[in-house]
């Protein structure tokens, strides 16, 4: 699987995406994460699922994109470029893909800003090539392994935090789906977007360079936890004959 997550915040966009990819007993290391121009702007596109799909599309995209002559001025056309070539590759795929009991499960994540978008979008597109447009209700979206890292962005991001607030809480999300998810790890690639710019830079983060927060986070985590208050658990340990905070004999 995968963890690529999507941002928006009203100062600018986030893109995280680790680079694991597993094949049985292989594992390897592949961007996740490809950044594109288009006319004046910019946009990122973030991918899960099968990595053949995957790579079989942004292939056929890329190719599209050399031989462009019309740039498009709105993300949302390129998202439709982008979907007409997931159900391509849909025709051409899934039947034998489903013969050999695999499943079509290609995700996709696009965001930035082109010239005549009013300030910077972020799209999320299924597998049937529908999309969807992310927003103030809900500025976020994961694709591939989601469940283990949405709490902590349920918990913490609005829609009005900073760019950096943003950032903080997409490492804690992924951070907190690597210790649980075997398939999902360093390097991650990372990519911001502000709302006044067209352009967007990329940073890759290995290990060591997240140990520090990482650790910061897991002990105050426990710490957290210890110093929770547990009055209320007093009802519950009397039953068993002692008080919520007594010791272990």
């Amino acid at each position: 699987m995968s963890f690529c997550l999507g941002i928006k915040v009203v100062d600018g966009l986030v893109a995280i995406a680790d680079t694991r990819i597993t094949t049985g007993s292989e594992r390897i290391t592949a961007r996740k994460l490809n950044i594109f121009h288009e006319g004046d702007g910019q946009f990122f596109i973030m991918t899960s699922g099968l990595r053949s799909v995957r790579d079989k599309m942004l292939t056929y995209f890329s190719d599209m994109q050399e031989n462009q002559k019309d740039p498009a001025v709105r993300l949302f056309k390129v998202v439709n470029r982008i979907a007409e070539l997931i159900r391509r590759v849909a025709a051409e795929d899934k039947p034998y893909l489903e013969e050999s009991g695999l499943s079509f499960n290609s995700h996709v994540i696009v965001g930035g800003r082109l010239a005549a978008d009013p300030t910077h979008k972020l799209f999320l597109i299924y597998p049937q090539g529908n999309w969807i447009e992310v927003g103030e209700g809900s500025p976020y979206q994961i694709i591939g392994t989601a469940h283990y890292g949405k709490p902590v962005i349920d918990r913490v991001l609005t829609f009005h935090d900073s760019l950096q607030t943003a950032l903080k809480v997409g490492v804690l999300s992924f951070d907190s789906t690597r210790i649980s998810a075997a398939d999902v790890g360093f390097p991650i690639d990372v990519a911001l977007c502000r709302r006044d710019s067209f352009s967007i830079v990329q940073h890759r983060y290995d290990a060591e360079d997240l140990a520090e927060i990482t650790s910061w986070w897991q002990d105050n985590l426990r710490e957290s936890v210890r110093t929770l208050p547990d009055k209320w658990m007093d009802a519950a340990f009397s039953r068993i004959g002692g008080a919520a905070d007594a010791p272990v004999s």
